[in-house]
Formats: structure tokens, C-alpha cells, sequence
């Protein structure tokens, strides 16, 4: 079955998306299309030279009129984070870049499901959904899916675990005011903080798991790339391509992704990360997981951190 995906913006995270993409086999047709032409061609080329070597592919530079029959329209452009700066201080110039793509990429692609990545994402996945005109389904944002794959990578290499082992979730906000609820995380079954006592043969030295040395580490993750090598890629390349792969295959899968929230938690009209199951047809459902109270004062404060910015916003 072919797959048709678009990409839009052919910077480090575009680019290396649509790479990651080829590498697995996610899509069987993928344009590319930037303001900077030359930059799209060059990147299209560079990965197409290699599609030998991979699951057989179709990878080209095009412009709106090519995301014809798009299955998947991702969005990468915008201004990228400086060192030093939070995502939402990039609100207002990347909301005024996304409005302008969409203004126009919707004529082209109706039907597609659209994957928000570009920053602030829960910010510019509200606006896609309000001025777009599609129906919310069809608009996700990649919201906190790659918080929880640095959330599994930390607790994995704390206890020396395949990450697929680890079941943990990040929600709220991508940025500062996301939260782990660590009333949900286990590992095989047995909740994170009496993993430990329910070995049978202890490692020889395994200080008591620190929560919120845990938080900080995902949330300073993102700066500390940046401050190192002026950008971060790769691990967003392999959560959005691990999404796509799951909307197109069909089979329904839980991440946590950006959303619309209708009541989930007492909260409304805001974008943010919960569990959600994603499938052929976009967002299929949110699921309302049994938080504790203060789990729940904590999701409740990440959607008023980011309604003080939509408040502040021109759309």
C-alpha cells in the first residue's frame, strides 16, 4: 500500500524527519518543500542517493501543489530555539509562519492528517485548529510523545532495562510546565518506586529513584542539546516518524500527543498532552487516566501556563 507524506520545512529536524522516515520504510512517496528551495532540493537529493540501501521510496523537493493526496502533512517550520530561550518566547513569530503555511497547504491536502512538530507545538497545534477549518481528528500535535521517550531513556539506564520495558508517561505542556504522573509508571506491572524492593537479586548499589532530579533532567534536555550542538533532531525524527508509521499502519497506538481538550480533567480548549490513542483516521480518543489529585493540580497548571500565552497571542 503506498503512503504519502509531506514535509514542511527541510531544516536539521525536516530533514532528518524525512530521512528517519526512508531509513524504516514509514512512507512510500515523501515531498519536500521549503521556503529556501535549494535547501529542499539539496536534502531530497542527498537521501534519495541512498534509497538503495533501504525500503524502496519515493523522496523529491515540490511545492504546495504536490502535497496532492497527502496521507500525513508535517510541519517543521519556523524559527528554531536559541540557546537560552523557553519554546512559547517563539510564540507569536512561529504562529505567524504556521497560519501562513496553512492558509495554503489545506487547499492542497484536505484529507491529510496534519502532525504539528515546529515550537511552541501545543501553541501552534490550538492554532491549526482554530483557523485551518479541518476538523480537530485531523490535526495532532507531537505534544510531549518525545518528553516520554527521554522519560523511558532515563528510568532504562536507571535500572539497566530495555526502555521497552519501562511504561511512563509525560503530560501536560512540551516545555516548562510539564509533569511525570508517577502514579502511572511501572515497569513490567510493578509500580516505578517498588521495582527495587521486587527484585529478587539487587544490583550492589541502587540509590532511591529521585523524581524530580527525573523531571528535570527531561526538561532540561532539550537546552543542554542545544547548548552542545545548536540543535536537537534526532530523537524528535524518531518519535514523529514512530507516530506516522502508527497512523499509517492503522493499527490504533497510545502516545502522548497534542490535542484539543474537551473536559478531560475539568479542562477545555487548549491543546496538551495525555494518553491518546492515534490510528489511520488521526486522534481516535483521548484516554482519561486515574490521576491522583495533585497529578491532576499539575495538569490543570500546565493548561493555564499555556492559556496565559494564547491569551497574549494575535491568531
Amino acid at each position: 500500500m503506498s503512503n504519502k507524506v509531506t514535509i514542511i520545512g527541510a531544516g536539521s529536524v525536516g530533514s532528518t524527519i524525512a530521512y528517519t522516515m526512508v531509513v524504516n520504510g514509514v512512507a512510500s512517496e515523501i515531498v519536500m518543500i521549503d521556503i529556501n528551495e535549494e535547501k529542499a532540493l539539496g536534502e531530497a537529493m542527498d537521501i534519495r542517493q541512498g534509497v538503495l540501501y533501504c525500503s524502496p521510496s519515493s523522496i523529491y523537493a515540490g511545492s504546495y501543489q504536490d502535497a496532492v493526496d497527502s496521507d500525513i502533512v508535517i510541519l517543521t517550520s519556523g524559527i528554531a530555539r536559541k540557546p537560552g530561550q523557553s519554546r512559547l518566547d517563539l510564540a507569536q513569530t512561529n504562529v505567524n509562519i504556521t497560519k501562513s503555511i496553512m492558509k495554503e497547504i489545506v487547499k492542497y491536502a484536505p484529507n491529510a492528517i496534519y502532525v504539528i512538530v515546529s515550537n511552541p507545538v501545543d501553541i501552534l497545534t490550538y492554532e491549526c485548529i482554530k483557523v485551518s477549518g479541518l476538523p480537530e481528528h485531523q490535526i495532532i500535535g507531537s505534544g510531549t510523545a518525545l518528553d516520554t521517550a527521554r522519560l523511558r531513556s532515563r528510568l532504562a539506564e536507571y535500572y539497566n532495562l530495555n526502555q521497552q520495558n519501562v511504561h511512563a508517561y509525560v503530560f501536560g505542556e512540551h516545555g516548562d510546565s510539564s509533569f511525570v504522573p508517577w502514579s502511572l509508571a511501572t515497569v513490567s506491572n510493578v509500580g516505578i518506586d517498588a521495582y527495587a524492593d521486587s527484585l529478587t537479586k539487587k544490583p550492589a548499589i541502587l540509590p532511591k529513584l529521585n523524581h524530580e532530579e527525573v523531571e528535570s533532567y527531561i526538561r532540561k534536555s532539550g537546552g543542554k542539546i542545544i547548548e552542545r550542538k545548536g540543535a536537537t533532531f534526532y530523537a524528535i525524527a524518531a518519535s514523529v516518524s514512530h507516530l506516522c508509521k502508527s497512523i499509517l499502519s492503522g493499527v490504533n497506538t497510545v502516545l502522548t500527543v497534542s490535542s484539543m481538550m474537551h473536559g478531560e480533567y475539568g479542562i477545555e480548549d487548549v491543546c496538551l498532552s495525555i494518553s491518546t490513542i492515534i490510528g489511520r483516521g488521526g486522534i481516535i480518543s483521548r484516554i482519561v487516566s486515574p490521576l491522583n489529585d495533585y497529578e491532576i493540580e499539575l495538569l490543570h497548571k500546565s493548561a493555564n501556563s499555556l492559556k496565559e500565552v494564547i491569551s497574549n497571542i494575535q491568531f
